[in-house]
């Protein structure tokens, strides 16, 4: 293929579907199947990576974060989700927009896209099976909450497993996601960002934390294609 081709990868929570709480309930059974006790305070998911939230829970337990007790729970939320895979759809909705512009992109011979989430893989998996998207991604180029803790450190994961489609500069990768991580991911690892604000951060609190391009939610998917491909046209970064 000649010209111009993208990576883009795409958030899950908050950017493609809305769960309303359904991870907290299964971070909450997991932890009781996996260490026989109640899970005490609020768990903060709000873009952070599994392999980040599970060593922070542990802490706040006074269990040591060691790679089996990580596992443990990692397993148990996975499980979790399986076992409870068929009442997803009753607890959460694709977002306005998402299923049109995953299928516009996965229609265009010049976009390639994963999913860059902080879910584990198993569950990112799940969550996009029940809403009937997971065949839309190429789950060979996208990262995972597994992969590494550091958000940011997805992207090299990404860009390396698409390697065999070619070599994608950081202009030629867009993370789209509704959070300051997902942002600060973007920024970190020098590749583009649309932001959407369809979670619990406002467009003010994207912007304030980097985001250049921050869009109401997918909707309007001529306005997301056009700022797609605006962030690639306008890099002058080289991997």
């Amino acid at each position: 293929m000649t010209g111009p081709e993208l990576l883009v990868l795409w958030d899950i929570d908050n950017t493609l579907i809305s769960a309303r709480g359904f991870g907290k309930l299964m971070y909450r059974q997991a932890f009781l199947d996996a260490f026989g006790r109640e899970l005490d305070g609020p768990v903060d998911l709000g873009g952070r990576t599994e392999l980040d939230i599970i060593a922070e829970i542990l802490r706040q337990h006074g269990i040591e974060h060691t790679d089996e007790a990580s596992q443990l729970l990692a397993n148990a939320l996975a499980n979790s989700f399986e076992n409870r895979r068929a009442d997803l759809p009753g607890h959460a909705e694709v977002l306005p927009g998402a299923l049109r512009a995953l299928e516009a992109f996965a229609d265009d011979p010049r976009v390639h896209q994963g999913v860059l989430t902080a879910n584990l893989q198993s569950v990112a998996r799940i969550k996009l099976e029940e809403f009937g998207l997971a065949h839309l991604v190429d789950w060979d180029v996208s990262a995972f909450g597994d992969d590494h803790a550091d958000r940011a450190e997805l992207v090299r994961f990404a860009r390396e497993r698409a390697r065999h489609i070619r070599v994608f500069t950081h202009d030629e990768v867009v993370l789209i996601g509704d959070t300051p991580h997902d942002v600060h991911a973007a920024v970190t690892a020098g590749v583009r960002l649309v932001a959407v604000a369809t979670g619990r951060s406002s467009k003010e609190d994207l912007r304030a934390a980097g985001a250049e391009i921050v869009l109401d939610d997918l909707s309007d998917l001529g306005e997301l294609t056009r700022q797609v491909w605006k962030t690639a046209a306008q890099g002058n970064r080289t991997a």
